[in-house]
């Protein structure tokens, strides 16, 4: 049916595009000096440059859940909650619409990272 081949191409989409953004993350590090801090920031700032410049949305009408669920979405995000605070509080939206529209993700990381460290024992590194 047209409905299941609509669906499949859709899925080979969104991972087609997650592929290579965590294939271009993988090289990074691989190749790079970057730490993983360095390039976690560099995805969500690039993710709000793209939103910035409309190249985000037309991304994420050919990718779907292949660009929005990495750091790149991520970024998207804070953009467009940015953008729309600016228009509705002014320049204050600047500090205060990038976490307003983020905020049920971060709040989620945080509940989930402290389930996790009461449920499982770190163990240090050594090098």
């Amino acid at each position: 049916s047209q409905e299941g081949t609509a669906m499949i191409m859709d899925i080979i989409r969104a991972f087609s595009v997650g592929g290579i953004i965590c294939t271009v993350g993988q090289l990074l590090i691989d190749y790079t000096s970057l730490t993983p801090a360095r390039i976690l920031v560099l995805y969500v700032s690039s993710g709000v440059l793209l939103y910035a410049t409309g190249i985000y949305d037309f991304l994420f009408k050919i990718a779907g859940c292949g660009v929005a669920t990495p750091l790149v979405g991520f970024g998207a995000g804070i953009g467009r909650g940015v953008k729309e605070a600016i228009s509705k509080e002014g320049l204050i939206g600047i500090l205060t619409g990038g976490l307003t529209a983020t905020s049920a993700g971060i709040t989620a990381s945080i509940v989930i990272a402290l389930l996790l460290s009461l449920l499982f024992k770190g163990k240090s590194k050594r090098l």
